[in-house]
C-alpha cells in the first residue's frame, strides 16, 4: 500500500508552503501515524503536524444526443503536513 499518492500544487496550498505547511493527496485508509512516517521518510523532514481531509466525489452529468449520462468522479483523502522550522520540501527537485 503506497501511501502518499501525490503532492497538491494549487495557489491556495502554495501560499501555505511559506508556513512550512505542505498538502498531499494520500491513501483514503492511510492514518495520520503513517503519513507522518512516509513523508518523514521520504523527504527527510521532521514532521511536527498532520491534518487530513475526507471528500467525497462530486457528482457529475454530461448530456450527449441518445441519453444523459449520470456517474461521479473518485473520492480522495487530502492531507496537510507542517513540517519543522527551516525544513523544506521541494517538488520540483527531481524534474
Amino acid at each position: 500500500m503506497s501511501v502518499l499518492i501525490k503532492p497538491v500544487v494549487t495557489e491556495k496550498v502554495s501560499a501555505l508552503n511559506e508556513k512550512g505547511k505542505y498538502g498531499f493527496i494520500v491513501n483514503r485508509k492511510a492514518n495520520k501515524v503513517e503519513i507522518k512516517k512516509a513523508i518523514e521518510k521520504m523527504y527527510g523532514v521532521t514532521v511536527e503536524d498532520v491534518n487530513t481531509m475526507n471528500y467525497l466525489g462530486k457528482q457529475k452529468t454530461r448530456y450527449t444526443k441518445s441519453r444523459i449520462i449520470s456517474g461521479r468522479s473518485s473520492s480522495y483523502k487530502k492531507a496537510i503536513v507542517t513540517v519543522a522550522d527551516g525544513d523544506v520540501i521541494d517538488f520540483y527537485s527531481e524534474i
